[in-house]
């Protein structure tokens, strides 16, 4: 079930917790792992700013969930030298919520809007003129009494985050001067990463275990920073100080994720869509009910993964397992 998925790319509560207590994310770009055109460009663009004095453009990032986004944003306003205040889309259900937060900012702070795509319509067209002129207009009363109010702003950076740039609407998308997508990371990356953690969490993780765990992190560091604090956990119950290729795969198979971080849920749907449905096609509801899962989880969840390495596709008919995923599974792939 997805309440227990530790594959999964969205925040589960262990991370939250992580964060409260020691934080994993690095503060500066020299910190920061992977995502190198994004970094280096954001760098020019972060220089060039503070060399004219001028606030940063306004900065869309999207891609997966997991990849960093949130990190990168609070890297900004440290690079900048300002304050970041953080928010999301959903969480900013009226007008009046964003207009709070816009006119708490100060002269060059960064405000970050997680899953961005998700505003409302009448909050996102307040906030037109607040990224464009740095103004704000706000209607106060109702009917023939009703009137606007104009209200400054200081020049600030928007840094939004989406998972879906496709759903946002084109005058938001086009209010962007900066515009990145991060993409999944190498297996080399994540092991830096794995390293890197593990020294902020006070262990000892050898070359082979970090390589490991980074090749079943799914691309992610979120996933990646997961599953190195589960092998720690088999790590201390076998008392051992060093976490090593042994103990890495041992926890990893237990926690029955495989070596291209394919959990046993993923591993149920290829085999309803191989064995039930001849690979396909399937339609999407057949399948939902075929797993014991709602649409929306087989399609936000578990999908995305399986296409992204080839091993699903979709068609006008339904999803298909490929070639791929018959070898991955060990099951005779025949042309239809």
């Amino acid at each position: 079930m997805i309440e227990d998925r530790v594959v999964s790319p969205e925040y589960l509560e262990d991370d939250l917790e992580e964060i409260e207590e020691v934080t994993l994310r690095p503060n500066s770009f020299s910190e920061y792992v992977g995502q190198n055109k994004v970094k280096e460009n954001l760098k020019v663009y972060i220089t060039s700013a503070k060399k004219r004095g001028e606030t940063l453009d306004h900065v869309l990032l999207y891609g997966p969930p997991g990849l960093g986004k949130t990190t990168l944003a609070s890297i900004i306003a440290n690079e900048m030298g300002s304050n970041i205040k953080i928010t999301s889309g959903p969480a900013i259900e009226k007008a009046g919520d964003l207009a709070a937060i816009l006119t708490n900012l100060q002269t060059n702070d960064v405000l970050f809007i997680d899953e961005i795509h998700r505003l409302n319509k009448s909050v996102e067209e307040v906030l037109y003129p607040a990224l464009e002129d740095y103004r704000l207009d706000i209607v106060i009363g109702k009917g023939p009494s009703a009137r606007s109010i104009r209200l400054d702003l200081p020049k600030f950076t928007l840094v939004g985050a989406t998972t879906k740039v496709g759903s946002l609407s084109s005058p938001l998308r086009d209010r962007f001067g900066i515009i990145h997508k991060l993409e999944l990371y190498t297996e080399k990356e994540l092991a830096m990463i794995i390293k890197r953690s593990a020294e902020i969490l006070e262990m000892k993780i050898d070359d082979d275990a970090a390589i490991e765990i980074g090749s079943r992190s799914r691309g992610t560091p979120r996933i990646a920073n997961r599953l190195l604090k589960r092998v720690r956990d088999f790590a201390e119950f076998e008392s051992k100080d060093t976490i090593d290729y042994n103990i890495a795969k041992k926890a990893l198979d237990r926690l029955e994720i495989d070596e291209i971080g394919l959990d046993r849920n993923d591993i149920e749907m290829l085999e309803t869509v191989i064995t039930k449905f001849g690979g396909g096609p399937v339609g999407l509801d057949t399948l939902a009910a075929s797993i014991g899962e709602d649409k929306d989880t087989v399609e936000d969840v578990y999908e995305p993964y399986l296409m992204q390495i080839g091993f699903l596709s979709r068609s006008p008919r339904g999803r298909i397992a490929t070639k791929l995923a018959y070898n991955h599974l060990g099951i005779e792939f025949k042309e239809k």
